[in-house]
């Protein structure tokens, strides 16, 4: 694993990709298991690994934090980068802090806490985080009023902010006035588009952010790749070629549960058997399931050239 700071250079060669969290039947974090996923996310050109939401760090015991951070910086090639998520509440980000400091990791995403926050309340958590960890974090703007732009723009100001990770669902990714709001007061090359391939090609393009997340590029990750190459040379007809090929197992996530399908996705692909998911969440019902697997394994096909 890479010890220098997150590049926003990066972001214009490799999508980042938000891999789920395997664990045993037991349910205890199988270091086998996501080695698999971590070779084959490696395999298909993918340079960049953020372990948030669809590792399901939001439900994380606090015991399992430094096993965790151990095995993320044993287990990735050196050229990756690798960026562990922290809270989502203050007193998880403060406990993270503390056994983030004085690691090799380079940065770390603030997980959003919704409801009981205020945006200039979210600034202050984020500028103790970064003091207590010495590390500056990665901004994680999920919901709308989470943080507004204008605070957003001064910790970026200050330096505090690694990069951005802006995932507010649009019915029209087109018309978003927060993400205008936000790229007019920061440098969009260090926002990323953070809902997967589906509405990325219009903020890359329409918005000109730096580059995207992947959660099905898990399965698909040379297609994920070569998606953001294409973005990158301006073939936004490729891109669009490319982006619809994630469609069918990204319109599962989005009925279902983005980070349940996912689970169930990768394990039904045969990379690794992810195991059960941490309580409050749990597998796609039985129902689901036949739809998950064929969908994974029309993309994995894709990915291999058979489709």
């Amino acid at each position: 694993m890479t010890v220098s700071s997150l590049s926003l250079d990066a972001f214009s060669r490799s999508p980042m990709a938000v891999p789920p969290l395997a664990r045993t039947a037991a349910g205890e974090i199988d270091e086998a298991g996501n080695a698999a996923i971590i070779r084959h996310l490696e395999a298909g050109g993918i340079e960049l690994l953020l372990y948030g939401g669809n590792a399901v760090l939001y439900h994380l015991p606090l015991g399992e934090y430094q096993p965790l951070l151990e095995m993320l910086a044993r287990l990735p090639a050196e050229r990756s980068v690798v960026v562990p998520a922290v809270g989502p509440t203050y007193g998880l980000m403060m406990e993270h802090a503390r056994m983030l400091k004085g690691t090799s990791f380079a940065t770390a995403m603030v997980l959003p806490h919704q409801g009981i926050t205020t945006s200039s309340g979210v600034a202050t958590g984020v500028r103790r985080f970064v003091e207590a960890a010495g590390i500056p974090a990665l901004l994680y703007i999920k919901h709308e009023g989470f943080i507004e732009p204008e605070d957003a723009a001064a910790l970026c100001r200050d330096g505090l902010i690694s990069a951005i990770k802006y995932a507010i669902v649009r019915d029209d990714p087109a018309d978003d006035p927060t993400l205008r709001r936000l790229v007019d007061l920061v440098d969009p090359a260090m926002v990323i588009s953070g809902i997967g391939e589906q509405p990325a090609i219009v903020h890359l393009r329409d918005f000109g952010l730096g580059g995207f997340t992947t959660g099905c590029g898990c399965v698909a990750p040379r297609l994920s790749v070569a998606l953001r190459q294409a973005a990158a040379r301006g073939d936004w007809q490729e891109a669009e070629r490319l982006r619809a090929i994630f469609e069918p197992l990204e319109d599962l996530r989005n009925a279902i549960s983005p980070i349940c399908v996912l689970h169930e996705a990768v394990a039904a692909a045969g990379i690794t058997d992810t195991g059960p998911l941490l309580p409050l969440l749990d597998r796609v019902p039985e129902a689901n399931r036949p739809s998950i697997a064929a969908a994974a394994h029309a993309l994995l096909a894709a990915e291999r050239g058979d489709a």
